[in-house]
């Protein structure tokens, strides 16, 4: 990390309460701090930043931020409350760290749009730059859900990916109509008897609108359930 685009990288690790729309969620969610410094030491962090709930939010914490617009669809819908709590939190981690730049991973791919909005509509002077998805060798994007997903659940929910990308497929071969594509992944998800579809979508990937037709880009986004876990994935359609 730092060498090649920064002289200092700080890595913010914090299990935000405000994001999670179910307390059982919240509890269930994968900790393993000592872990995650060890990944983060080889990867050339700096400087971790890991605030406790009562840090970031004191007794009498009563200031939120809301993107309004691109918040109100898919995970913002599915989801209450869940990007007010992404809003606010990184607001408040900006505010800390005061970085030049702050990366996101695709994977999250309506919250990097949301992140994007925050940051320009409140002039906060960083760049947001935006990784690729890091995925599994069988192409399940990663994900700290993944380690409660039970085997067989595991081994189904690969589906998404790809369901996706033979949809990046069609497109680089012509197909050009967002319906029957939304249809096909919906379809080939669906094999995997274990799947309940929350929603599945060909839009545009800067308004998150709707598509009927691909005219330049697009991008395809999932959430489903394996059992008991939610799991999001996405792909870009040029």
């Amino acid at each position: 990390l730092t060498g090649a685009e920064s002289d200092l990288a700080v890595m913010t690790l914090f299990v935000n309460p405000l994001q999670f729309d179910r307390k059982d969620d919240l509890a269930r969610y994968p900790r393993d701090q000592d872990r995650d410094a060890r990944l983060a030491r080889d990867a050339g962090v700096d400087v971790i930043y890991a605030p406790t709930p009562e840090a970031m939010y004191p007794a009498g914490y009563a200031t939120y931020v809301t993107v309004e617009g691109l918040t109100d669809r898919w995970e913002g819908a599915t989801r209450s409350g869940h990007f007010r709590g992404v809003a606010t939190v990184c607001a408040k981690l900006f505010t800390a760290c005061r970085p030049h730049r702050a990366y996101f991973g695709q994977k999250d791919y309506q919250q990097t749009l949301v992140m994007r909005r925050l940051v320009a509509d409140l002039d906060l002077g960083l760049e947001l730059v935006v990784l690729p998805t890091v995925r599994e060798a069988d192409g399940l994007a990663l994900s700290s859900r993944n380690a409660l997903l039970t085997p067989e659940a595991r081994r189904q929910a690969v589906t998404i990916s790809r369901a996706l990308t033979a949809a990046q497929a069609a497109v680089k071969g012509g197909e050009r109509d967002a319906e029957q594509l939304r249809a096909a992944i919906e379809a080939q998800i669906r094999t995997a008897p274990m799947a309940e579809i929350e929603y599945v979508v060909v839009c545009d990937p800067d308004t998150l609108e709707p598509l009927t037709r691909i005219a330049e880009r697009a991008v395809a986004l999932v959430a489903a359930r394996f059992g008991a876990i939610r799991l999001i994935d996405n792909i870009l359609l040029d």
